[in-house]
């Protein structure tokens, strides 16, 4: 199904573009909800953003067709990047200085930094009062632990993890064999495992 509908976009057949699109929205749910920077969250959520990205996306067929992308889905994900990091540059544009120089801290890019994601999500069920007084201090302890990991690998386990690429599709966005993929994955989630240990 997903196959003919792209084959069908790649012939030109522009009209089943909100088709295809729908078989990869939750797939673009998930990473936008992954890199969603906490502070904007509280403004815009992800299904919000998923929106932008159809419209972005809708906009920017053309691309896709006379382009050379492995998939209409890896496409998608790189429209929902430029989306994303249009949509914090827009929100975080409208906070304090001080607000700003707090984001700028936890937030290297306005896609999002892999290690800022990865840190928020794994201390994000800590919402009570008590926790909450100690979520922010936490968040900035896993990321400084997360930064001892090789880049690569972190995005590794983002991109399996968080993202839900496959194995294949890792391989094409970080420019490596598949094995390779799956090689750092296992290792990446060990040295996670042990970075978390620690904490």
């Amino acid at each position: 199904m997903i196959e003919d509908l792209e084959q069908s976009l790649r012939r030109g057949e522009v009209t089943h573009f909100s088709d295809a699109f729908a078989l990869h929205r939750e797939r673009l749910w998930q990473i936008i909800h992954f890199r969603l920077n906490d502070q904007v969250r509280a403004r815009v959520d992800a299904d919000d953003v998923v929106q932008e990205v159809y419209l972005d996306a809708e906009k920017r067929l053309s691309h896709f067709l006379g382009g050379d992308f492995p998939s209409f889905f890896l496409w998608l994900r790189l429209v929902a990047q430029q989306t994303l990091s249009r949509v914090h540059r827009r929100h975080l544009a409208t906070e304090s200085r001080s607000t700003l120089r707090e984001s700028g801290a936890s937030f290297g890019s306005d896609w999002g930094k892999t290690s800022a994601c990865l840190s928020q999500r794994f201390v994000a069920h800590l919402t009570s009062p008590s926790q909450a007084a100690v979520k922010k201090e936490l968040i900035a302890e896993v990321r400084n632990s997360l930064e001892t990991m090789n880049e690569i690998d972190r995005e590794v386990v983002a991109l399996r993890h968080f993202e839900e690429l496959t194995n294949q599709e890792v391989a094409i966005e970080l420019g490596i064999s598949p094995k390779a993929a799956s090689i750092r994955y296992v290792r990446a989630l060990e040295r996670l495992r042990n970075v978390l240990e620690r904490m």
